[in-house]
């Protein structure tokens, strides 16, 4: 592992505290490095419409150490904004305090930005070199990136299965979850912005579809039929940038069809078997796993395409 690469993991490692609060804001890490390798500064963004992470790092800074900002090496995890949002530009403010060099993990794909930040640096004569654990970087705010690209929110398909792959015992619902991965259900309903079932599943279930289980905020609720389908664009403009889509099997599998998802999770119950129900829905030929985990007896295996 590089220094570069060092540093930019503790840039990943500090954005990620902004999860909750950064939204729709994407979550950014910056960390400042004296010539000798000493870091004398790191911040992240905390809350949308306050200072973004390099001004958090900035202000970090020791007064003793702010001689040392000319010889000193900023890492940040995304590209430093170049317009006037809640906060002003951080590429003028990395240029006023003078850094020597850049490192950035990857490009801002929103519009007011891409790529106009690092142009801004460079004219002003500051070394940027970009592209630094690039893909951990673009994993971490890709459901952003989804959204600004896709003009829709970034969409997970969820359900829980049987051995056998069912979803439910003879058409009823069945307890196919444990209480430890329920409460991981309940932790990425917190971790995201929308859920949403189909009607017969509203009405045969009644879901409450909150966090009771974890602590954080409810997702919005989102309930569609044929009289009332899903409108991605209308989720788009109310900046709703991800969406679990747990079910029914006609619910998921028409997702599928259509192509509409970024990623699968699904819950298996290896301990459970029935005889008949709902068969769970067919994994895409275009997914591959990116993460499988086993927790007595239930494994949750995360697909992506």
């Amino acid at each position: 592992m590089t220094n570069d690469e060092r540093y930019m993991r503790r840039c990943i490692q500090l954005a990620r505290n902004g999860q909750q609060n950064a939204k729709p804001n994407p979550m950014v890490g910056a960390v400042i490095v004296s010539a000798d390798g000493r870091i004398i500064g790191e911040g992240y963004h905390v809350r949308c419409g306050q200072g973004h992470a390099e001004v958090n790092a900035f202000a970090s800074v020791r007064l003793e150490d702010e001689p040392l900002l000319p010889e000193a090496t900023m890492y940040v995890s995304l590209e430093p904004c170049s317009h006037y949002g809640k906060t002003p530009p951080c590429a003028d403010l990395i240029i006023k305090k003078g850094v020597r060099r850049v490192v950035v993990g990857c490009i801002d794909e929103f519009a007011e930005v891409q790529g106009r930040g690092i142009r801004k640096l460079r004219e002003a004569g500051i070394e940027v070199e970009v592209g630094v654990l690039e893909k951990e970087c673009q994993e971490l705010n890709r459901r952003f990136f989804t959204f600004h690209r896709e003009n829709r929110p970034y969409i997970i398909l969820k359900w829980a299965q049987t051995a056998n792959g069912f979803i439910d015992d003879h058409h009823q619902p069945a307890q196919i979850s444990s209480s430890f991965t329920k409460m991981l259900s309940h932790k990425l309903r917190a971790e995201e912005d929308a859920i949403l079932v189909g009607r017969v599943t509203e009405e045969r279930e009644h879901p409450q579809l909150n966090v009771r289980e974890w602590s954080g905020p409810d997702p919005k609720r989102l309930v569609i039929d044929h009289a009332h389908p899903l409108n991605l664009e209308s989720l788009h403009a109310h900046n709703i940038q991800s969406l679990i889509v747990e079910g029914g099997a006609e619910t998921l599998r028409t997702f599928l069809i259509q192509g509409l998802w970024d990623e699968i999770r699904v819950e298996t119950n290896n301990l459970m078997t029935v005889t008949d129900g709902t068969r769970a829905p067919q994994i895409p030929a275009n997914a591959f796993v990116v993460c499988s985990k086993d927790y007595d007896g239930h494994r949750i295996t995360t697909f992506r395409k």
